[in-house]
C-alpha cells in the first residue's frame, strides 16, 4: 500500500465463504492499488487457489502490505462455492462483530461488510436478526439506523424496505419518516462533508397525490412534517411527483433523495448504475458500506464476479471515514 493518509485502514470481512465474497477481495485490493487501504477479516484458505496474500497481526500492518492483506479468522473447513457449510455460520457472524470492534477502537476507520446469507446464518447458528443492518445496529447499542443506496450520480433513502407495497401506508408515519430525514441530513454533514444539504422527498402517491385526487398521504402527513422541517432551516423540496425526480436535471438540485418504498427509491439508482451501487448504513457510531448485491451462489467459483459494487463500497467507505476525520479524501 502507499496511501500515506493518518487515517486507519478499513476492515472488509469476507461474509458467506460459499458465496461471491473471497473472490472480490484480491481484484478489488490490485484495483484500487493502494489508494484505499483496507484489510481483509478471514480464513485465508477461503480465498481462490493462487491468490497473493500477506497474513498481518494488527490492521496497522496494512498500509504497507505489498499483497492483498489479510487478518486471519480461521473457519474450519474449506468452502464449497454455491453451497454454504452450517458449521461457517458463526465464524461469519464474529468476523461481523470482530470489524466492528476493531472500528469502534479507532484501529480500523471504517467497516465494510461482503454479503452474507441469511438463511445460512440461521440454520447455521440462530442468527436472530433479519440481515447485516439489523445485526450491527445491535452491536451499536441499539442504534436508529437508515439504509442508503448511493452511487455517483444519485443517493436514495428509502423510509420502509422490505415490506410489502401494501403493508407501506400503515407503515409510514410522520414520526418514523422525521427520523429518516433527520438521520439522513446529519450523515449528509457528518459522512459525506456537504454542510447544507439538500434533500427531494417524494411522495406516497403518484403525482404526490394530486392535490388529494390520487391519495392523502401528502396532505395529511408528508407536507406538514416538510413545513416543519423547512422552519428549522432544512432544505428540502417536496413532497415530489417520484417520476419526475430522477432524470439529470433534477438530480442536480438536491444531495439525497427520501423515497416512501424500496422500489421508488431502487429502482433508479440500480438503472442509473447498476454494478456500482453501495449499499451505506446512516445512523451508526461508525462508517459502514457493502456491496450492493448477494452472494451471488448461482455464479460462485465461476470466475465471473464482477467486483465493482465492492470497488465502490471500499472507495465510499474511505471517502466518509475522512470526513469523519476531518481529512480531505
Amino acid at each position: 500500500m502507499t496511501s500515506q493518509s493518518t487515517v486507519a485502514p478499513i476492515a472488509l470481512t469476507i461474509g458467506e465463504p460459499a458465496g461471491i465474497g473471497p473472490e472480490l477481495v484480491a481484484p478489488a485490493f490490485h484495483d484500487l492499488n493502494g489508494t484505499v487501504p483496507f484489510f481483509v477479516i478471514g480464513d485465508p484458505n477461503h480465498l481462490p487457489d493462487g491468490t497473493d496474500f500477506t497474513p498481518i497481526q494488527a490492521p496497522h500492518e496494512a498500509i504497507s502490505a505489498s499483497s492483498l492483506p489479510v487478518l486471519p479468522h480461521a473457519f474450519g473447513p474449506k468452502r464449497t462455492p454455491g453451497t454454504p457449510n452450517p458449521t461457517h455460520a458463526q465464524h461469519v457472524i464474529d468476523v461481523i462483530a470482530r470489524a466492528v470492534d476493531l472500528t469502534l477502537s479507532g484501529t480500523a476507520s471504517a467497516v465494510c461488510t461482503n454479503p452474507i446469507h441469511k438463511k445460512a446464518l440461521k440454520v447455521g447458528a440462530g442468527f436472530p436478526f433479519p440481515g447485516h443492518t439489523e445485526y450491527l445496529a445491535h452491536l451499536a447499542g441499539g442504534a436508529d439506523v437508515v439504509m442508503m443506496l448511493a452511487c455517483d450520480a444519485l443517493r436514495v433513502v428509502p423510509a420502509t424496505i422490505h415490506i410489502a407495497l401494501n403493508d407501506v401506508p400503515k407503515q409510514l408515519t410522520q414520526t418514523g419518516l422525521e427520523q429518516v430525514i433527520r438521520t439522513t441530513q446529519a450523515a449528509l454533514i457528518q459522512d459525506f462533508g456537504i454542510s447544507n444539504p439538500r434533500l427531494s422527498v417524494a411522495g406516497l402517491n403518484p403525482h404526490a397525490g394530486e392535490g388529494g385526487a390520487m391519495g392523502q398521504e401528502e396532505i395529511d402527513m408528508i407536507s406538514p412534517l416538510l413545513d416543519k422541517l423547512r422552519a428549522e432551516g432544512f432544505s428540502i423540496l417536496g413532497p415530489q411527483s417520484a417520476d419526475t425526480m430522477f432524470h439529470a436535471k433534477a438530480r442536480a438540485g438536491y444531495d439525497a433523495a427520501i423515497c416512501m418504498y424500496h422500489d421508488q427509491a431502487l429502482i433508479p439508482i440500480k438503472t442509473i448504475d447498476f454494478a456500482g451501487g453501495v449499499n451505506v448504513t446512516l445512523g451508526l457510531p461508525f462508517v459502514r458500506t457493502s456491496p450492493d448485491h448477494g452472494t451471488a451462489f448461482d455464479i460462485a467459483g465461476q470466475g465471473k464476479a464482477d467486483p465493482s459494487s465492492l470497488i465502490a463500497a471500499l472507495r465510499m467507505a474511505w471517502q466518509m471515514a475522512q470526513a469523519r476525520n476531518g481529512t480531505p479524501a
